[in-house]
């Protein structure tokens, strides 16, 4: 069976570079044989946070958000594509991901970071190992950068140049230690459920 990846991506400028690698990353496992489905907070429209997903009684959440709270429980990993704004987090993703909690428990999750400059969103993709750990998900070491993102995909998320190659190199060993602990998070679940 197909291993179920939601990629997540968070701007909401208008000229948004960074869906570039959000397609390329999405594109790069459904290319390895996963079943990887690209999740656009600005399209998905969650409003700034108010309610928490398990705090609308039963029925009530609104239709989007339903619809993603099914999505988080079927899915066996989640990758996370984010810039960097001033040293820190995106806040449309964030907002996103603050909606939900349990949903999120007991997968493994994988960062994917870029920024205008060479640093490729460094810092925000090592705020976000610290957040992603407190919201229940096992973060994996290897991680994806991608800067300057335009030099290293063009407009179609298709590689470019050195820096695009660059990323083509480190894209199978990112994937592959990934798709691992989504593999070993989805025999243990099969073999006793979680804790709590």
């Amino acid at each position: 069976m197909a291993r179920s990846i939601l990629v997540f991506y968070g701007s909401y400028r208008s000229d948004r570079t960074g869906i570039r690698l959000a397609r390329y990353v999405t594109e790069g496992f459904a290319a390895r044989g996963d079943a990887a489905e690209l999740i656009d907070a600005q399209a998905v429209g969650l409003p700034m946070l108010d309610r928490m997903y398990k705090e609308y009684p039963k029925g009530q959440a609104p239709e989007a958000m339903e619809a993603l709270a099914g999505k988080l429980r079927r899915a066996d990993g989640f990758v996370f594509v984010t810039g960097e704004y001033n040293w820190g987090v995106q806040p449309g993703l964030k907002n996103l991901t603050d909606h939900f909690l349990e949903e999120w428990f007991w997968r493994p999750a994988a960062i994917a970071s870029y920024s205008a400059g060479r640093l490729g969103g460094a810092r925000a993709n090592l705020v976000w190992h610290g957040t992603l750990s407190e919201m229940g998900m096992v973060v994996i070491s290897s991680t994806l950068m991608a800067g300057p993102v335009t030099a290293a995909l063009n407009a179609e998320g298709k590689p470019t140049g050195d820096v695009g190659a660059a990323l083509e190199r480190a894209f199978p060993r990112f994937a592959a230690d990934f798709e691992w602990w989504v593999d070993a998070g989805r025999a243990q679940r099969e073999r006793q459920a979680p804790p709590y």
